[in-house]
């Protein structure tokens, strides 16, 4: 998993809230006061821009994540 341009992340902010950063980026693109408006969002851009979506917990750890973008292993066609 890479924390470069290719992934978007809704993370904890230091001052209260949640905040969604480009992966590798200094600053938060957006911020809400929910996870879950962060996660909406976050889920929006990563979409638009064929990311991967990390969602991070409180303490800061990846909880969860969604492929948006060229998944490196898509599942096999059923026959």
């Amino acid at each position: 998993m890479s924390n470069g341009p290719k992934s978007h992340h809704v993370v904890p902010s230091s001052g209260g809230g949640w905040n969604v950063k480009r992966g590798g980026a200094s600053r938060a693109s957006a911020h809400f006061d929910t996870k879950q408006e962060a996660i909406n969002r976050g889920r929006e851009i990563s979409r638009n821009q064929g990311t991967e979506l990390r969602i991070h917990k409180l303490d800061g750890k990846i909880g969860s994540c969604d492929s948006h973008g060229n998944d490196p292993c898509p599942p096999k066609d059923k026959k």
